[in-house]
């Protein structure tokens, strides 16, 4: 059987846990802060566990972690 690639964004972007959870940076950081409330840019600072849903669409990305 030939090797599954490894989608080249997922990669840069997202980290599994050791325990197989997916990794990845907070969403709504981009541009448009100016709209944004301090306390939902203060909350959306470092990187979050994904949910289940989109665990499941990533893991597809990274077939080997």
């Amino acid at each position: 059987m030939p090797k599954l690639k490894t989608k080249s964004g997922a990669k840069k972007r997202f980290k599994l846990t050791g325990t197989g959870k997916v990794r990845g940076q907070q969403a709504g950081k981009q541009h448009g802060m100016i709209k944004r409330s301090n306390k939902f840019i203060r909350n959306a600072r470092g990187t979050t566990i994904l949910s289940s849903q989109d665990q499941k669409i990533v893991k597809q990305f990274l077939p080997y972690g």
